[in-house]
């Protein structure tokens, strides 16, 4: 087939580089016999400072690069990576691939993505921002928070710490069908984190931001009042009865949520049967209002990408509709094995936006009534294989459809397949720091353990 070249907006002085060595990556694996071969090289800049009660804490400037190739003789691939650009690196790197190669058993549904699926060209996303930031800029940026947050009420007594980071940073993939696109990327990000303690006992929170821009992200001083107004309303925080009621996961706990229904739709968990969501396509899982879709191509978002890390074009596409499950989340090793298409989500998913509905957060609380809403989770008690959820939490206790106090040393419970079905209301108050983005989630029961 004809070369498919592919690159992003120019800029990155690193680009050009990645390009020609992917180029040789692939030349080098071509003449050590690899019938195919591909390729990532990244490079990273990055300034990140931490502050705590006003002291510089932790100061880091470091940049970062690697390359990985795998390599593949029919159907046996070997894989190795290095940090190491030299050309001896290079050919010692591609050289021990091709070694693990011809130990490793053939697999019938190993190798590059079909040809057919890979980008023609790579998309500008709107996602290179760099940001001309000194240190002593940053540590004025933390301590500006921090001081917020401390200043805000005299029961913040301790910090851990007002933190800047800024990154930079160019990934290029290549393979032998041709394909080689890459495209720069930034990231920044602004978080405090502080204590609060009266004889109502001690409370830490937390509060952050982040963006591709400078400008996307929120100021110092609302990061640190929010921060310090986290910590104040969990104070004199009290236990529960054990109950079933409703509860109302916030925005940011919504998206580990659903986070868990992308795991459950993820390949590798299906084609190994460790999935509650197995041969569940076309069927409904979500109450029939719910939709979720993936829009890798928003500008400037966090989870956009023009392809995923096989070359494979990303594009729009509905999960679910109507709460019906429409898609899995497949790359394309998963694809074969289960006798289907490459989604485009080598690497993960990009932008997935649960639909919110008409209520806001507060609005939310009426609809509830009497019920928990859960503002922090511990442990990790969840099972893809069964759905069985189980999680620490913290948040607070809800009657009258307004917050009446603070809740901790609690556990919720319940089954992801009925909670999914369970789903009463997604909120407006959509939370976009992360690769999902949803609302607030109220479900209509689970059970909350207590005293």
């Amino acid at each position: 087939m004809s070369e498919i070249i592919a690159s992003a907006a120019a800029g990155f002085p690193e680009q050009a580089r990645l390009e020609s060595l992917v180029a040789m990556i692939l030349a080098e694996a071509k003449v050590r016999g690899a019938t195919a071969a591909e390729s990532a090289v990244n490079f990273t800049s990055a300034l990140s400072v931490t502050v705590r009660l006003g002291e510089v804490e932790t100061l880091e400037h470091h940049r970062s690069r690697g390359l990985g190739v795998n390599v593949y003789f029919g159907q046996r691939k070997g894989s190795a990576s290095t940090s190491d650009w030299s050309s001896a690196a290079i050919q010692e790197t591609v050289q021990a691939a091709c070694e693990i190669a011809k130990h490793t058993a053939a697999d019938p549904c190993a190798g590059l993505a079909d040809p057919e699926r890979l980008a023609r060209r790579v998309l500008d996303l709107d996602l290179y921002h760099p940001w001309a930031l000194s240190a002593e800029q940053a540590i004025t940026l933390a301590r500006e928070c921090e001081s917020v947050a401390l200043a805000r009420d005299a029961r913040i007594r301790n910090s851990e710490g007002g933190s800047v980071a800024s990154q930079s940073g160019c990934m290029v993939y290549g393979n032998s069908n041709g394909f080689c696109g890459g495209y720069p990327s930034t990231r920044h990000s602004l978080s405090c984190s502080v204590i609060a303690q009266d004889n109502g006992g001690m409370q830490r929170d937390y509060w952050y931001t982040i963006g591709r821009r400078q400008t996307d992200l929120e100021t110092a001083e609302s990061v640190g009042q929010r921060a310090a107004e986290r910590a104040l309303q969990r104070l004199y925080s009290r236990r529960l009865s054990t109950c079933q009621v409703p509860v109302l996961f916030t925005p940011e706990l919504a998206r580990g949520v659903f986070g868990h229904f992308i795991g459950a739709i993820r390949g590798g968990a299906l084609y190994r049967k460790a999935s509650f969501l197995l041969d569940r396509l076309g069927e409904h899982i979500f109450p029939a209002d719910l939709h979720i879709r993936e829009a890798p191509h928003l500008p400037g978002a966090l989870g956009s990408a023009p392809f995923d890390a096989e070359g494979v074009a990303t594009q729009d596409r509905d999960l679910v509709s109507e709460g019906v499950l429409q898609g899995y989340v497949l790359d394309s090793y998963s694809a074969r094995r289960l006798g289907m298409q490459t989604t485009g989500n080598a690497g993960g998913i990009h932008n997935v936006i649960v639909a919110p509905g008409n209520l806001d957060f507060a609005g939310l609380l009426k609809k509830m009534d009497t019920g928990l809403v859960v503002t922090h989770l511990m442990g990790h008690g969840i099972s893809l294989v069964t759905g069985d959820y189980s999680r620490g939490a913290s948040g607070f206790w809800v009657e009258g459809g307004a917050i009446q106090y603070p809740v901790e040393e609690i556990t919720i419970a319940g089954n992801l397949r009925e909670m999914f079905l369970g789903i009463a209301a997604v909120g407006n108050d959509i939370d976009q720091r992360g690769n999902i983005r949803c609302g607030s989630l109220l479900i209509e029961r689970m059970t909350v353990a207590g005293e």
